[in-house]
């Protein structure tokens, strides 16, 4: 497996996978709140944490440029909340960093649609080309500790997160957020999921958003590269290390990077609760089955 190949995933603006888990059952029924969960943000080590982790997550089917199916485990015990936070301020600027905890079994999976990760990217191809390294998911399994470090801007008494920076591997641990990656073969000119190959997972260490324009990016970092079904390893980490200096930001969903920076203004104003917008690409829950 060739590190040039794995790293043009990330030099893709949008990328997807596709079809759910045969053991996984999509629930029918669309979601249609007005707005989607609210999450506490109150710091209280003295108490368990009550944020579900798709809950304190949401940001992910908020970022998607394409639709998203939702994978939670069966009988789901993930929950994620702060546990600390330091802010700093001065008259023009202000700096925040949190630590948030991940614990409790299962995984939390987000899906991307293969179709629409695929039409994204077939533009500008060679005949027969493959379409290499598409973003299948995004996999929170496990627990783990993370931090979020958020830099802002005052201006006529308002505050302005202009950077965010979201990390995974907290104290030493390994991130417990991995993606998975795939190509896919030309068939007679034609890209379908069902002729994907080269699958890997990729381990994330770090997401970054930042103020922009019409077009947000989003950067990130990985410690690990290895084949899907396998385990990272040496090899793999040394892969992941090498990956980081090729790695490009991906186009996200402007709403998703909105939120971001607005969630990071209400940590710095103390608030104790955020309510994320709907996600509007997401579809369908899912459970696993037996």
């Amino acid at each position: 497996m060739k590190i040039t190949s794995m790293v043009l995933l990330f030099c893709i603006a949008s990328t997807g996978l596709g079809m759910s888990n045969p053991s996984v059952e999509t629930l029918s029924k669309p979601q249609d709140s007005a707005s989607g969960p609210m999450v506490v943000l109150k710091c209280d080590k003295a108490k368990a944490l009550i944020n579900s982790t798709p809950d304190f997550m949401y940001f992910v089917p908020l970022i998607s440029p394409t639709q998203v199916s939702v994978e939670v485990s069966k009988d789901n015990q993930q929950k994620s909340g702060l546990i600390s936070c330091v802010t700093k301020s001065d008259s023009k600027s202000f700096y925040v960093c949190g630590e948030f905890q991940m614990q409790g079994g299962g995984f939390y999976k987000n899906v991307f649609d293969p179709a629409g990760m695929i039409a994204r990217n077939i533009d500008g191809l060679a005949q027969d080309e493959s379409l290499k390294n598409i973003l299948g998911y995004i996999k929170f399994e496990g627990e783990g500790y993370g931090w979020i470090e958020i830099t802002g801007k005052i201006e006529n008494g308002k505050a302005a997160a202009t950077e965010v920076k979201v990390h995974f591997n907290g104290r030493g641990c390994d991130s417990p957020v991995t993606v998975g990656l795939y190509s896919v073969k030309s068939a007679g000119g034609e890209y379908k999921y069902a002729n994907r190959c080269n699958e890997i997972v990729a381990r994330v260490d770090t997401l970054t958003f930042s103020e922009s324009t019409d077009k947000p990016k989003m950067d990130i970092s990985i410690s690990a590269l290895y084949a899907a079904g396998g385990t990272s390893g040496i090899w793999g980490n040394i892969k992941g290390a090498i990956a980081n200096f090729f790695i490009s930001p991906l186009e996200i969903d402007k709403l998703g990077n909105d939120t971001m920076l607005d969630f990071s203004c209400t940590l710095f104003k103390g608030k104790e609760t955020f309510t994320f917008p709907r996600a509007r690409n997401l579809k369908a829950q899912a459970s696993t089955q037996g």
